[in-house]
């Protein structure tokens, strides 16, 4: 398993910038929530399956299933 940032940079500049905004909180979630603190709760939960392979849900990180 690999956690990488997404390779495009301006989606990648774009939600950091939205981390800043609202504090570390995930910018694509309304709730400001310490499960939508980034790393957000919903995708460690998907990395903790050992089946998932994808982005996470503000396409911030990617996990892959080979390394």
């Amino acid at each position: 398993m690999k956690i990488t940032l997404n390779p495009n940079e301006e989606i990648v500049k774009t939600v950091r910038e939205g981390l800043k905004k609202t504090g570390g909180y995930c910018p694509c979630k309304r709730e400001r929530t310490e499960d939508n603190k980034c790393m957000c709760k919903e995708f460690k939960q998907q990395t903790a399956d050992p089946e998932f392979e994808g982005y996470c849900h503000c396409m911030l990180y990617y996990k892959s299933l080979t390394d």
